[in-house]
C-alpha cells in the first residue's frame, strides 16, 4: 500500500512539474508528459483495483487542468480523461504477465502509444465540439511527439519506479518466474 501512495504522490508532483517544463521547439512545441508513464507503470505493478484508483487520480488531475468552458458549453467535460486513463491502463494491466517475467520492452512502446492516444482523444473531443477536424502537421506533432518522448523516457522511469517498489517492499509484484 505504501508503493501505491508513493505513486499517487508522484503523479501529483509530476502533474505540477509538467506545467513548468518548456515545450520542445524543435518538435513543433510538443510537451513532455511524465504522468502517463507513471500511471502505466502502476498499471503493471499494482492489482486491478489500485490501478483503477491511480488512473482515476491521474485522469481527475488532467481534467482539472484541461476542462475548457467556453460560454455555456464545455469542450472537454470532467470525467473523459478519467475514462481514457482507465481504458488504456486496463490494456497495460492486461500485459502484466510479460512484466512479471521481466519483459518491459512492449510496455515502454505501449507507454508512448497510449500517451499519444490520450492526446488524440482530447484533440478529437475538442474537434467534435467545435465541429471541424483539422489534422495539420503541427497537430500531429502535438499528438505523436509526446508519445515518442514517453517511449524514450519510459525505460528510465520504469527502472526508477521499480527500484522504489523494491525498496518499499511492494507486495503486489509476485516473485519472478524462473526457467529451468
Amino acid at each position: 500500500m505504501i508503493f501505491f501512495v508513493i505513486l499517487v504522490v508522484l503523479v501529483f508532483l509530476a502533474q505540477m512539474i509538467e506545467l513548468f517544463i518548456p515545450p520542445l521547439e524543435w518538435m513543433y512545441n510538443a510537451h513532455i508528459y511524465v504522468v502517463p508513464v507513471i500511471v502505466f507503470y502502476g498499471a503493471m505493478a499494482l492489482p486491478f483495483p489500485l490501478m483503477l484508483a491511480l488512473a482515476f487520480v491521474a485522469g481527475f488531475l488532467l481534467d482539472a487542468l484541461t476542462v475548457q468552458p467556453i460560454g455555456a458549453t464545455v469542450e472537454i467535460a470532467l470525467g473523459w480523461s478519467i475514462l481514457i486513463y482507465a481504458v488504456l491502463a486496463s490494456i497495460m494491466h492486461g500485459l502484466r504477465p510479460l512484466f512479471i517475467r521481466g519483459r518491459w520492452e512492449i510496455h515502454c512502446i505501449m507507454s508512448g502509444i497510449c500517451t499519444s492516444l490520450i492526446l488524440l482523444g482530447q484533440y478529437l473531443m475538442i474537434s467534435f465540439r467545435r465541429g471541424s477536424i483539422l489534422f495539420t502537421p503541427e497537430a500531429w506533432w502535438q499528438i505523436a511527439g509526446p508519445g515518442v518522448i514517453a517511449m524514450i523516457i519510459a525505460p528510465l522511469v520504469f527502472w526508477l519506479l521499480h527500484t522504489i517498489g523494491d525498496a518499499t517492499g511492494n507486495p503486489f509484484l509476485p516473485e519472478r518466474e524462473t526457467y529451468r
